[in-house]
């Protein structure tokens, strides 16, 4: 099997640096491009210099040039910035790993329209642990759904631009579908004040913000008597850019569409 020609976005970043070390650690895959906005003090610089040795790929904010030719664009930035190279690797052929959080429900729909051509694997969060979360959410809320509030606390670094997280709304839709609700109608994502009890029918949520904190999260359902939680907590980066580098591999044996991580792990 050839290898995997592989181009990341952000590539300076932290998560950028963690998915470079990890591509060019993968036998299977070839790091074909770096990309940076411009400006960026790091281009022209040898994108191997975040890994493990120099690997001759220069940082590049010449999206077109440098995507032409990958297989998969790997993109954990921001949706402003995702959005434009949906628009280069949609008309190149380029298959997408989404990882990019804080999209409207209006650029969602573009994801979709360019799926029509493209492979896009979009996911908020790329952990395999995570996503066996989201599966575990199913069963435990078809059997707490009566009888137990449900509650969701999420932790992030300092440096996180959104909130709640993407990973944390995930984790409400999941909640929400298998009651059969819509998130954007029994979501609740501040209290203060005099608030009244609460209303049951509500899922709220609660986001921390401090630190190097990577990423907890925990599904909280609260009884008379007893407290269920179902908690996920990252240390490290690498179990997203592991789980990303997994879903190229998927996207390379299958056909154009919209997936998930929970397509990539056989979870449906």
């Amino acid at each position: 099997m050839n290898q995997i020609k592989i181009a990341i976005a952000g590539c300076s970043g932290r998560m950028g640096r963690i998915l470079l070390e990890n591509v060019v650690l993968a036998g299977d895959m070839v790091l074909y491009a770096a990309l940076e906005h411009n400006g960026s003090t790091m281009l022209g610089r040898d994108a191997g210099e975040f890994s493990a040795a120099p690997c001759g790929v220069k940082i590049s904010a010449d999206i077109e040039a440098a995507l032409l030719g990958a297989d998969v664009l790997i993109d954990f930035t921001r949706p402003e910035g995702t959005l434009h190279h949906l628009d280069v690797c949609r008309r190149l052929g380029v298959n997408m790993v989404i990882g990019t959080t804080g999209f409207s429900a209006q650029q969602k729909a573009l994801l979709g329209a360019a799926a029509q051509d493209i492979g896009i694997v979009f996911a908020p969060n790329m952990s395999v642990g995570v996503n066996l979360v989201f599966k575990l959410l199913e069963t435990a809320t078809r059997v707490l759904s009566e009888g137990y509030d449900i509650e969701i606390i999420e932790a992030h670094h300092r440096h996180k631009v959104d909130a709640p997280s993407g990973t944390a709304l995930g984790l409400g839709e999941v909640v929400a579908r298998t009651l059969g609700r819509e998130l954007s109608e029994c979501a609740v994502y501040g209290r203060e004040g005099v608030t009244g009890e609460r209303d049951p029918s509500t899922i709220g949520f609660a986001t921390v913000r401090g630190g190097d904190i990577v990423g907890d999260h925990t599904v909280l359902y609260a009884g008379t008597g007893e407290r269920i939680e179902i908690t996920h907590k990252a240390s490290s980066r690498a179990t997203f850019a592991l789980g990303a580098l997994r879903a190229a591999r998927f996207l390379a044996i299958n056909p154009a569409g919209m997936y998930d991580m929970q397509d990539v792990l056989d979870l449906k």
